[in-house]
């Protein structure tokens, strides 16, 4: 009664050796499994099924024992992620949809085609063996177990009889997997269901990712090729780069030190400037203290270099010091560990007392032409220098800029000796010298503040309030918003400025602080020596553009919380236009003071480690009793 077979099945299974066809003609007592279409045994208890015709089917098709590949290793071969569902639990905790596909889907009618990561790898293939015939309808899970046994026994058979490893080729057929009920309770399956169902909050997820608004990633760039990652939210949120893609064909077609302002990829030129400056301005920092050459220096620089009503730190740092403090080196160590890592030197000069130091972004010192100096000695003896003029400058991008810091001549009643030393500096500072000036046209050669875009001059003026000691005093015991403006009508420098002798050209942003001298070092109360000295806005800070409205002021105001002199630091934060340069000019090429910048890093993190230590120690001798 089993001799009946389906045309052509035979003849096509005989043609592969050690296939299921050929093993049922040698006989069932050479195969250890019995087909998967042939009836259970029927005893006693059922004689209709004994003379009921029974037509063998084919064979169901082999499964695929082949690892096959997934999204994510398609994608990311040499790359390990967490799936999406682990990085789900591990954010989120249980999810609602990990229970089995049961739970989920109750009831699903059954799909065609195979359901999406069914191959897994052979480890996680059940090897249970379960009879067909068995009480109730069967299910796809025994007979997709009974499935995979039946090809596991082959697979093992036919390497016996070839006395070699078996290959898995020979039992891939072109034929897709049957059809698959939706409600298996599978544990292959319940895992791949969980990914299929985040891969639509995926997509949600990585379609409303920010992008940094002074990124590269700006729309109508391309995003970087390691800014796509759908492997899980994980690796999709840590895996944007904000660097530039680089094209071949741009690194072919760049032509550095040759010029061109808008050529693609140049250095200097408005692609780079548009990619760190999208509004093309430039955050800038200037600070200026007469230290009195004390010894001994603040415990901490946060107030002048980092001031709370800053929310950002600045892009470029420029310090210039008068009376500076005997170990120069140990305050320049000082600067760069108060700004941390993110800050190099990157470049620093001193004139005898004078002390000048430019800290800038370490990202931001490719774009930098070479640092030149330049110094003035406004002394009858030129070998004393505690008074005089440093001067610094540089091409940032396209825009040259020129820092001095000056000491003039002290005394309430030498306001001619200071408009001397004014002049003096303004025709002595020999600058620029090798970077070439950016608007020779606009430049005259007895005025250097002329020959550069950007120039800020700051110091101790030493300029006084006129009316003496009682009439300030007075002044500031009133109301000190109002004090302050009828203060300013007294001062020295202004009533210069508006005669046109000195400064030309320059401007001071408004004054809302009180008189940064004379005070008592350690003390907040103005000089009760018998000198008796006029509290007065001797510490400036001055600035003056080639093109209307490139500087604008943020913020300028004292530091009365250092009190370590008799002066009070004075700073001002302001925002620098920018403009796109050539590449035909002395570059620095990421110069910097390499071994400030370790130094600086070791001192964070000796006193980072002091700070916990005594902490701990706080800690464990408190205490506590009961009464």
């Amino acid at each position: 009664m089993l001799k009946g077979r389906l045309p052509n099945t035979d003849e096509d299974l005989a043609s592969r050796p050690g296939s299921a066809a050929a093993d049922d003609r040698r006989g069932p007592e050479k195969s250890p499994v019995r087909p998967l279409d042939t009836p259970a045994q029927v005893g006693n208890e059922d004689p209709q099924a004994r003379g009921r015709p029974f037509s063998p089917k084919p064979p169901p098709p082999r499964p695929r024992l082949e690892r096959a590949l997934s999204l994510d290793e398609k994608g990311w071969r040499k790359r390990r992620f967490r799936t999406s569902r682990e990085d789900l639990a591990t954010r989120n905790g249980p999810s609602p949809s990990g229970g089995s596909l049961q739970d989920e889907a109750p009831g699903t009618a059954t799909r065609g085609g195979s359901p999406p990561c069914l191959s897994t790898s052979l480890q996680e293939i059940p090897t249970t063996r379960r009879a067909l015939g068995s009480g109730g309808p069967s299910s796809l899970g025994n007979c997709l177990s009974g499935m995979i046994s039946t090809s596991l026994d082959l697979l093992h058979r036919d390497g016996a009889s070839a006395g070699s490893t078996p290959r898995l080729a020979s039992l891939l057929p072109p034929r897709p997997l049957p059809a698959m009920d939706w409600n298996v309770a599978s544990d292959a399956l319940r895992t791949a269901n969980k990914v299929d169902l985040d891969h639509a909050d995926r997509q949600l997820r990585w379609q409303a990712r920010p992008f940094r608004a002074h990124s590269s990633l700006r729309p109508g760039r391309p995003p970087s090729p390691l800014a796509r990652d759908d492997c899980s939210l994980h690796s999709a949120r840590s895996a944007v780069s904000l660097l530039a893609p680089v094209r071949t064909k741009d690194v072919r077609s760049r032509s550095y030190l040759e010029g061109s302002l808008l050529a693609s990829g140049a250095l200097m030129g408005a692609d780079e400037l548009a990619r760190y400056f999208p509004d093309r301005n430039v955050a800038l920092f200037v600070a200026t203290w007469n230290m009195q050459g004390q010894k001994e220096l603040p415990p901490n620089l946060d107030e002048l270099l980092l001031p709370a009503e800053a929310d950002f730190a600045q892009d470029l740092y420029v310090v210039g010091v008068q009376e500076g403090c005997s170990d120069r080196r140990e305050w320049e160590t000082r600067l760069q560990e108060t700004l941390g890592p993110h800050y190099v030197m990157l470049y620093s000069a001193a004139h005898g007392a004078l002390y000048m130091s430019v800290l800038i972004r370490r990202d931001l010192i490719w774009f930098c032409s070479e640092v030149e100096s330049s110094t003035v000695t406004t002394r009858i003896v030129s070998q004393i220098k505690t008074k005089g003029a440093l001067g610094v400058s540089f091409t940032f991008f396209g825009t040259s800029l020129l820092f001095i810091t000056s000491h003039f001549t002290s005394g309430d009643g030498k306001v001619g000796e200071r408009l001397v030393d004014y002049s003096k500096t303004v025709q002595g500072l020999a600058l620029p010298k090798n970077v070439p000036d950016t608007s020779p046209y606009r430049s005259d050669a007895a005025d250097v503040t002329s020959r550069f875009d950007g120039v800020f001059w700051f110091g101790d003026f030493n300029f006084r309030l006129s009316g003496g000691r009682a009439a300030v005093e007075a002044i500031l015991k009133q109301d000190p918003g109002a004090s302050v403006q009828e203060l300013l009508q007294h001062d020295q420098l202004t009533r210069e400025m508006k005669r046109g002798s000195i400064f030309k050209g320059f401007q001071e942003p408004d004054i809302h602080f009180l008189p940064s001298y004379k005070f008592d070092v350690g003390k907040d109360s103005y000089d009760t020596t018998s000198k008796q000295r006029t509290p007065s806005y001797t510490d400036r800070v001055m600035y003056r553009s080639r093109h209307r409205d490139d500087i604008c002021p943020v913020k300028y105001s004292s530091c009365p919380g250092i009190r370590t002199s008799d002066h009070r630091p004075v700073y001002g934060l302001f925002r620098v236009r920018v403009r796109p340069g050539r590449d035909n000019i002395p570059l620095a090429a990421g110069k910097f003071d390499r071994e400030l910048y370790l130094i600086g890093i070791k001192r964070r993190i000796s006193r980072e480690i002091q700070r916990q230590q005594a902490l701990k120690s706080q800690h464990s001798s408190a205490i506590c009793t009961v009464s």
